[in-house]
């Protein structure tokens, strides 16, 4: 299946002209004629049946996603020492690096997500990890963090790893540029489903935009079905990824099916989080996604080693075959032939409700039968709960 692309190029041609105010905007859909309201019921239709939809967004090009990836490739080839000192683990995580071996998928403790994942036919279910995911992470806040909260560890300034000298501007670019993406497929849903414009992108104001790259070694993870990320949900409100350089990130449309995520050129993946569900009061359900090592991602592997290019994955979709055999020689020769090393490099932005917004079902949305199931919180204390429960409270565990 492929997923729906969305562009939204004509809408962000008129956005800034639509009221907050729903009897405005009632008027402004009118006037702006039928395809305003099409076009944002189509979205808000996309996330609620599938979770998932393909944007392309103009301010976002290809060039951007490049230099982004570049910039991330370097960082995560860097030793072990250097990406240390980056960690914050009293953010739970949510700023500066994380090492691999440390964060554990919702398939692995979850016994509500395991007993759906055995009732799963054989040939839609996810591979389960065996422990902790085998992903590093680099977690950088675009924008500013408010000056008073109740979840200070949630807002902190991003370290700068130090000779990196355009990496704020390249983190703010490329952040800022998605930002702008997620808002615009937020006032589209909101439209879609009846809400003011703003419903969800009030609730986003001065929240932890967190853009976070995700890398993992080839060098040492190097053999098909090695699950980098195991089948889980992320507890954000929509995630949106770049394209990567390298396959293997699968998802769960709402109906059970499987689906390998394929990312145009110059286009953007965006899937559903557990934040907008709790909006939603389940009309819409965060997505269910994996990375892991496919054949096609040692056919990627074995191109970008005959090209002498970093391995490390940020989401791809190129193809070929490639035996175990050859990823192993080439890493075991790697070091003797001052090549890079193979890494698996995931390009992600994570926007999430501003920590010290009440997290509830939003207009009619309160009256579904099922908004009992989800009661009004802070969404710092959504987030602690969520965090803690997939060991990014601090507490690194072995493999």
């Amino acid at each position: 299946m492929e997923l729906p692309v969305i562009d939204l190029s004509r809408y962000l041609e008129i956005s800034g002209k639509l009221s907050n105010d729903r009897e405005k905007l009632s008027g402004q859909l009118q006037e702006f004629g039928p395809w305003l309201g099409e076009s944002c019921k189509e979205v808000s239709r996309i996330l609620r049946e599938t979770g998932a939809l393909i944007v392309k967004d103009p301010r976002c090009s290809a060039e951007d996603n490049d230099r982004f990836i570049d910039i991330m490739e370097k960082y995560f080839e860097r030793p072990q020492d250097y990406k240390k000192l980056h960690e914050r683990p009293q953010s739970y995580y949510q700023i500066g690096s994380s090492p691999d071996g440390l964060e554990v998928a919702k398939c692995v403790v979850d016994e509500k997500i395991k007993e759906k994942v055995k009732a799963m036919p054989m040939d839609v279910q996810p591979s389960l990890p065996h422990g902790p995911d085998l992903k590093e992470r680099y977690m950088w806040r675009v924008g500013s963090p408010p000056a008073n909260t109740r979840f200070r560890e949630f807002n902190l300034e991003p370290p700068i790893p130090e000779g990196f000298l355009e990496w704020k501007e390249v983190m703010d670019s490329w952040g800022s540029k998605m930002v702008n993406a997620v808002e615009a497929v937020a006032e589209m849903a909101a439209i879609g489903f009846g809400l003011p414009k703003d419903a969800f992108t009030s609730l986003l104001k001065q929240g932890p935009q967190l853009l976070g790259p995700t890398g993992s070694n080839l060098s040492h993870y190097n053999q098909e079905g090695t699950v980098f990320a195991g089948y889980h949900y992320d507890t954000n409100f929509l995630t949106i990824h770049g394209r990567s350089r390298f396959p293997g990130l699968n998802i769960w449309l709402r109906n059970g099916q499987k689906v390998e995520v394929k990312v145009p050129p110059g286009c953007l993946f965006i899937q559903t989080g557990k934040q907008i569900e709790w909006l939603t009061a389940g009309e819409c359900m965060a997505g269910m996604h994996e990375v892991v090592v496919t054949d096609k991602t040692l056919d990627a592997v074995k191109k970008a080693a005959e090209q002498n290019r970093s391995l490390w994955r940020v989401s791809s979709t190129v193809r070929d075959n490639i035996s175990i055999q050859f990823c192993i020689k080439y890493c075991l020769n790697s070091r003797e032939k001052n090549v890079k090393f193979l890494h698996f490099v995931h390009l992600q932005l994570f926007s999430n409700i501003a920590s010290d917004a009440m997290l509830k079902p939003l207009g009619h949305f309160a009256k579904r039968p099922q908004a009992n199931q989800y009661p009004p919180m802070y969404a710092g204390e959504f987030m602690q709960n969520e965090l803690s429960a997939i060991n990014l409270n601090g507490n690194k565990i072995e493999a």
